[in-house]
């Protein structure tokens, strides 16, 4: 079943002996553009404490009352490395953070080479590129040498200015997820002032690249492409 990222935010994550929180939002890896944490804020029980969640600690079970069930318990959650989710992820972290809770890590699965990019896919489709020339150099002063530039959030790039092959086309409004496999599947297009202003899905292969230092996405199909695309319907995705 795909969801819109915005309808889940603010869901509660429910542990096995209670709330943790709530969703704020997700992180993403921008080569595979597979979902890799929940960022979920904790209130008031752990000082308002945000942690990182991997989406494999979530139940396979139809998720109700806007509710994540998750397979780990406040304790261990309380204990977990302290991870500033406004700063840089590091490799380290990601390490400490999967041997905390014993999880099966993804970074030496091969996903960074695109490799779960065929779901939902046609086979053959060319696979969106970052360009990690602009990315490192936004980057290198504030991220250390073992941070995951991979790992984007799904709320700083929404806003981002969207260009097709022949100019600016309107801004990411928000994301089509996979609920089963936490892929992106499509990125929802403001079209703005263009076309009526109507919200159009292009699936994540049309990405062409990503300039991080500019808040730029990159199509690699035209304006005519983008008004063909499908609509839009923000109640097909919302599911209680």
């Amino acid at each position: 079943m795909e969801r819109n990222i915005k309808s889940l935010t603010s869901y509660s994550i429910a542990a096995t002996d209670g709330t943790i929180g709530e969703v704020d939002e997700f992180y993403f890896d921008d080569q595979s553009y597979k979902t890799r944490y929940l960022i979920v804020k904790t209130g008031s029980w752990l000082s308002g404490r945000s942690v990182l969640i991997s989406p494999d600690a979530v139940s396979k079970q139809p998720w109700k009352n806007s509710i994540f069930p998750v397979n780990i318990t406040k304790e261990q959650v309380k204990n977990s490395p302290d991870i500033d989710t406004d700063k840089p992820v590091s490799r380290q972290q990601e390490i400490d953070l999967y041997g905390h809770y014993q999880w099966q890590n993804y970074w030496g699965s091969g996903l960074y080479a695109g490799s779960s990019m065929g779901l939902g896919m046609g086979i053959g489709m060319p696979l969106p590129v970052v360009d990690e020339k602009v990315l490192t150099e936004a980057d290198k002063k504030d991220k250390h040498s073992d941070d995951d530039i991979h790992l984007r959030s799904t709320a700083t790039i929404t806003g981002y200015h969207i260009h097709a092959t022949d100019g600016e086309i309107g801004h990411v409004n928000d994301f089509i997820i996979d609920d089963q496999t936490w892929q992106l599947t499509f990125v929802v297009v403001d079209t703005a002032n263009w076309f009526g202003g109507k919200k159009v899905l292009i699936p994540i292969a049309n990405i062409e690249r990503i300039e991080w230092a500019s808040d730029l996405l990159y199509l690699a199909i035209d304006k005519a492409a983008v008004d063909h695309s499908p609509l839009f319907d923000e109640e097909a995705y919302l599911h209680v």
